[in-house]
């Protein structure tokens, strides 16, 4: 007699899976230990539905049992998308504001770049080339150094810290890729690089479909809507680049598809996004991808680039071609200048006082070095 195979479980309803999620969510808060949670949060849509799971399944325990602290870690380039940036912040502040009237353990932070180390006081202080694909210096000075240091305060603090990502299986091949190869079958898995942090993506196997369908069909619980992140996206064109906290997750920055993060993103080609925001209306954006068109031209003139890098040393490749090093001093003037009066043009901040000032300590250090020493 022989015997039918059993029938595979039919799949669950995204209902059912929400309450699993939610489910696990408050499993893993009530362990009986207090590491705090981190939710690394971009603004955009897959950490905006985790930071909502989390927030209510707080909301659903009660006041005493929320005994464990969470922080909602955002990160700011200083050069992000005007668009994004003002959402960003405007979340954040809703955020800070509804969980103290909520008696939620929540503290709001973002995180930017050290002081030396942003965007323009590189690009224009020490005259890297806008980044490339071959030479992407940005990220980990703008992304993963401040974030990092942020959970290691926290791991410090307490210990261990757990990250909390919204990271999804199907939102790329590259992410499929990522999140196969750190998986344990275990709900917390190490990170790959910080010692002392756990990673817990809740979401990772919903579809994109299933994220919008829970953001339209539902409200925040810090109050307002998610009209206006239904817009931005519809607005951008594309997806946002989302927290990075390791180099082997830079790819999700800087890729060939569309995405919204800093405006002036040389590693890609063209940045459709900003052109999708501007035909969108958003005018104002249209001197600034102006602006990151021409960055991106002035990196392949040979006559702005220096031929020695900052080190003092010739860099050669294959059949002794000479890769230049950084740009010219005059080229750098050249940027500020025109930098600056893009800002004047936009009226709104594109370089704060205190990087023009950083820079220019730069330049004065870089000509005494190539005056040499007093005679």
């Amino acid at each position: 007699m022989s015997v039918a195979p059993a029938s595979a479980p039919p799949p669950m309803d995204l209902a059912t899976r929400l309450r699993h999620i939610l489910a696990d969510l408050r499993q893993e808060y009530e362990q009986e230990h207090a590491t705090p949670w981190i939710i690394g949060f971009s603004g955009g849509k897959d950490s905006t539905l985790l930071a909502q799971l989390v927030f209510e399944m707080l909301l659903d325990l009660p006041p005493s049992a929320r005994r464990r602290p969470v922080h909602l870690v955002a990160n700011d380039t200083l050069v992000e998308s005007p668009v994004l940036a003002r959402h960003l912040d405007a979340v954040l502040a809703r955020i800070a504001a509804a969980v103290g009237p909520q008696r939620l353990p929540v503290t709001v932070a973002k995180t930017t770049p050290q002081a030396d180390q942003t965007f323009w006081v590189n690009l224009i202080g020490r005259g890297y080339p806008s980044p490339s694909r071959i030479f992407r210096w940005c990220t980990d000075r703008m992304k993963i150094q401040p974030t990092t240091s942020y959970i290691k305060a926290q791991v410090s603090a307490a210990g261990e810290a757990i990250l909390l990502l919204g990271v999804r299986r199907s939102e790329s091949s590259q992410r499929r890729k990522s999140v196969d190869r750190y998986e344990n079958g275990e709900r917390l898995n190490p990170h790959n690089s910080l010692q002392g942090c756990w990673v817990y993506k809740p979401i990772v196997d919903l579809s994109t479909d299933e994220v919008w369908q829970v953001l339209l069909q539902s409200r925040p619980p810090w109050g307002g809507t998610h009209r206006e992140l239904i817009t931005l996206y519809r607005n951008a064109a594309g997806a946002e680049c989302p927290l990075v906290t390791d180099k082997s997750e830079a790819p999700s920055c800087g890729t060939s598809s569309s995405r919204f993060g800093c405006w002036t993103c040389t590693v890609v080609h063209k940045d459709r996004s900003a052109e999708a925001f501007v035909e969108a209306g958003h005018g104002d954006l249209e001197p600034l991808l102006e602006f990151r068109d021409w960055l991106k031209a002035l990196r392949e003139a040979g006559d702005k680039r220096m031929a020695v890098r900052r080190n003092g040393s010739l860099n050669f490749v294959r059949e002794g071609r000479l890769i230049p090093g950084p740009f010219t001093m005059s080229a750098r003037r050249e940027i500020l200048d025109r930098l600056l009066g893009i800002q004047a043009e936009v009226g709104f901040e594109l370089i704060s006082p205190s990087e023009i000032e950083a820079i220019k300590t730069i330049w004065a250090q870089d000509l005494s070095r190539a005056l040499g020493p007093a005679q």
